[in-house]
């Protein structure tokens, strides 16, 4: 079948059911089920011939031989009886519950669309690309709140393309949402070294990639899209649901590419015993951090720097907070620079990401050994925010808008690079200031600009309306966001 039928399928399918009030993050969730049933069934078949880990009486073929209400209670019992169990099933399967209520549309669901395809002997791609168009579409339902947990797969792409991986790197997310750090890295290395041997194949899929993820619900779809996307097997996914900040995994990566989750500081709600309610940051305290801080981001910053290797290769998304605030950020900036080679900066558009009233950056960096004199020498700062404007659905980020910037960061010898801007040419984009200059600003401030703001001063450069309604709304929510912590803060405070 061809790739946009198989495509077209699902989502006919998926609008079928949300007639009934089913949201795509329901239909996700309903298919991760009953396709990890059928593709387990499948590879019980030659080629494959291995042996099944669903116990025969929740296997497809005794799904698939019932209907009508004995259907319904037997689909029940089997999301129950799998959600108990350890390892992978549990994974997929763990707190799952059936959320079509008609049987009649269970049974179509079932015999019609995911029984008639062999999704096994399918193209990763295809099937791949079709999962990936559902869960897309769900991080665009605002109300789902699954927005927060998928980046913009563009970016990644580009994070990916100048991390540039190669077969032997192990790659790890910590905070790996729905996995498209994981996969894209997987298709990099797929696509950029054809002729791999067989071990170097099979090291890919089953010993490449670890991510972490808290959410139960999101690691089942991220360990969903992983398997489809060939990474992983009916034995073993690389999908640790946990905190990742909680400890140190004792493990360590070549590559760490990810995008932490934005928003509060970290903070449990305890009841006292009057029934008063108060909320208690959640510090995080570990020996190998630099400072002690319930900045999330300034915690996941210093756990990516923890699980690098030495000479290891970090990509990470931060809020802009990350770049200028005082304390523990200062603390941390001050430490990175010195401890790591923090050698590029790209500044990110508003209008980029689902979860609203974002302004963020990428920063990139190796961990280096311990040495007396700084590792950073020069830090390059790529502007792709100031005159840039781009929206979720009318004007979306595409991968060409990051040619240029792919370009100066100049992967293939990253020591060789020119700056864009000079005197002559003020608009260019790629600046660098080296170390002396970053350490000596106040607080040791990444949030550097050197670019003219158009729109302050020429009316006829003003973006479209809804553009401008756009970015005025996001600056307004991330400026909430900090009021409400400041609140929190204070409101604490006053009760010591």
């Amino acid at each position: 079948m061809a790739n946009s039928a198989i495509v077209q399928k699902l989502w006919n399918y998926c609008n079928v059911l949300r007639d009934d009030g089913m949201s795509y993050g329901d239909y996700v969730e309903q298919l991760t089920y009953l396709l990890f049933l059928k593709m387990t069934d499948e590879r019980t078949k030659p080629p494959y011939s291995q042996p099944s880990i669903v116990p025969a009486e929740y296997s497809w073929p005794a799904l698939i031989s019932k209907d009508g209400s004995e259907l319904f209670e037997h689909y029940r019992k089997v999301l129950e009886e799998l959600g108990g169990k350890k390892g992978l099933l549990g994974l997929i399967f763990g707190k799952s519950q059936n959320k079509i209520q008609d049987p009649a549309k269970l049974r179509r669901l079932i015999v019609d669309l995911i029984d008639k395809e062999n999704w096994s002997m399918m193209s990763s791609d295809v099937k791949g690309d079709a999962y990936e168009g559902l869960l897309e579409k769900n991080a665009q339902d605002l109300k789902s709140g699954a927005g927060q947990y998928f980046t913009p797969r563009e970016l990644i792409r580009t994070m990916v393309d100048v991390i540039a991986p190669e077969p032997g790197d192990k790659i790890c997310d910590p905070a790996c949402g729905t996995g498209g750090f994981l996969f894209l890295s997987h298709k990099y290395i797929i696509e950029h070294y054809p002729n791999m041997t067989k071990e170097e194949k099979r090291r890919l899929k089953e010993d490449t990639f670890k991510g972490w993820e808290i959410v139960q619900g999101t690691a089942r779809v991220c360990a969903m899209n992983l398997l489809l996307h060939g990474i992983g097997g009916d034995k073993k996914m690389p999908i640790i649901v946990s905190d990742s900040l909680a400890g140190d995994p004792g493990e360590r990566f070549d590559i760490v590419l990810t995008n932490p989750p934005f928003g509060k500081k970290s903070s449990v709600t305890i009841v006292g015993e009057n029934g008063k309610v108060s909320k208690e940051k959640e510090i995080v305290e570990r020996d190998d951090f630099w400072a002690t801080t319930s900045n999330k981001q300034l915690n996941f910053l210093q756990h990516v720097k923890t699980l690098l290797k030495p000479n290891g290769r970090a990509g990470i998304v931060v809020p802009d907070n990350v770049l200028f605030e005082g304390g523990a950020g200062e603390t941390v900036r001050r430490k990175l620079l010195h401890e790591c080679d923090v050698h590029t900066l790209l500044r990110l558009p508003t209008g980029l990401f689902y979860a609203q009233g974002v302004k963020a950056n990428v920063l990139f960096f190796d961990r280096k050994p311990a040495s007396e004199t700084p590792w950073t020498k020069k830090l390059w700062i790529y502007d792709l925010r100031t005159n840039k404007h781009f929206t979720l659905k009318t004007d979306p980020l595409q991968r060409k808008d990051l040619d240029e910037f792919v370009q100066c960061y100049n992967p293939s010898s990253r020591h060789d690079r020119k700056p864009t801007w000079s005197e002559k040419n003020p608009d260019g984009r790629w600046h660098s200031y080296d170390y002396e200059e970053l350490i000596s600003r106040d607080k040791a401030s990444l949030d550097i600009f050197w670019l003219r703001d158009e729109s302050l001063e020429e009316s006829d450069k003003l973006p479209d309306p809804g553009v401008l309604a756009q970015e005025i709304l996001e600056d307004l929510e991330a400026a909430l966001e900090q009021f409400r912590e400041i609140a929190e803060d204070l409101g604490q405070e006053s009760r010591k």
